[in-house]
């Protein structure tokens, strides 16, 4: 176990905390359902999953870009500081700090901080997704494994691999959420996580899916990414009855806000992308009330199955 001695956790606290305040609204709201122990954990390994996406994109929390930066070389950072993080050796970087102090508390393994590492490598090689598989599994590296990371935070057992499963599928949600509500940001920066085969079946030029000629096209990609998060997202929900009642809470209001972004590109249709889609605060605090209300009732009994859906890597498939 790593000495918590060698942090100043009074600092990182802070430090973690105006990283989630600057880089999700949405998270930040939902994060305050936590008791105090678990919201300061979460704001610890947020800071750390920003901090590196940010290096990774040459960005402050979202902003604009570093000119002339090289994500390859940035990546090579996370990874050496990241490892010493893991063997407790502070860093002298709040972000990689924030996550040394964090394993001082809970046991996360090396196995996933490792897949969400890859995801930040997939993005620093402009990775693209040929087939739905492909898709499915960047969804896991960039989002799905940090789900299972804060599972593991909210105290589900390491061993509990059925739990964390649904984790993983709440973060592959989130994510295909992500992609659909930022096709055009997307294509701006020269990016694109619609799969080729989808390109193909649409008869979609490569490169060419922004034309106006086949927004109508376009809209029928965001509505199947938009089915696929729904049922992400539904498999998560019935996950998260093994969780602490506030942590079920937190994890419940996240997911009706996240999912509100998929559902409304979905509801637009052709002009999903006029302007960003995003849930109002009204709209964000009647999940806060919903998730209350369902975590006062007694949990769901009609198992929601998870046939169909994508698995996360096994620890024996890292072997």
């Amino acid at each position: 176990m790593i000495v918590a001695g060698a942090y100043d956790a009074h600092a990182l606290h802070g430090f973690a905390h105006d990283s989630i305040a600057r880089g999700s609204k949405s998270f930040a709201l939902a994060s305050r359902l936590f008791d105090r122990v678990t919201r300061e954990r979460v704001w610890l390994l947020y800071a750390w999953c920003r901090a590196a996406d940010d290096l990774t994109d040459g960005q402050d929390h979202g902003g604009a870009m570093v000119p002339n930066h090289d994500p390859v070389a940035a990546v090579a950072h996370i990874r050496v500081q990241t490892g010493r993080a893991l063997a407790g050796e502070p860093t002298g970087e709040p972000a990689f700090d924030a996550l040394g102090l964090l394993l001082t508390e809970i046991d996360i393994p090396r196995s996933v901080i490792d897949h969400i590492v890859a995801g930040f490598d997939l993005d620093a090689k402009d990775w693209r997704p040929r087939s739905e598989a492909d898709l499915l599994r960047y969804s896991y590296h960039v989002a799905g494994a940090v789900g299972v990371a804060m599972a593991l935070v909210m105290g589900i057992d390491p061993r509990d691999t059925t739990t964390l499963d649904r984790a993983s599928d709440l973060g592959i949600a989130f994510q295909l959420s992500n992609i659909a509500r930022d096709v055009a940001e997307d294509a701006a920066a020269d990016r694109c996580y619609l799969p080729d085969e989808w390109m193909v079946e649409l008869d979609i030029p490569p490169g060419q899916h922004m034309h106006p000629a086949y927004r109508s096209r376009l809209a029928v990609m965001a509505k199947w990414l938009a089915e696929m998060a729904d049922e992400y997202e539904a498999s998560a929900r019935w996950g998260a009855r093994k969780l602490p009642p506030r942590s079920r809470w937190a994890v419940l209001a996240a997911a009706g806000i996240y999912g509100d972004i998929a559902r409304e590109v979905r509801a637009r249709g052709d002009h999903a992308w006029d302007h960003r889609a995003a849930s109002s605060l009204l709209a964000k605090l009647g999940w806060v009330a919903r998730a209350g209300w369902s975590v006062l009732r007694r949990p769901p009994q009609r198992r929601i199955s998870r046939d169909g859906l994508w698995t996360r890597p096994s620890a024996e498939d890292d072997a």
